[in-house]
């Protein structure tokens, strides 16, 4: 719950300074990118557990 608040201020923190500056595209690459980056570190994660859970058995 927290990290989600966290992100969801970072991105509303970046868009309005991409609105300010009219970078509104670098805003999207930026989202997508982060989202992405989100999804792997999740995925690396599952992994780490799914060893430490077989490494015990």
């Amino acid at each position: 719950m927290k990290n989600g608040f966290l992100y969801t201020f970072y991105l509303v923190i970046i868009g309005i300074v991409s609105f300010i500056t009219g970078e509104i595209v670098t805003f999207v690459m930026l989202g997508l990118i982060l989202v992405s980056l989100q999804n792997i570190h999740s995925t690396l994660k599952e992994l780490v557990e799914t060893q430490k859970q077989n490494r015990q058995d």
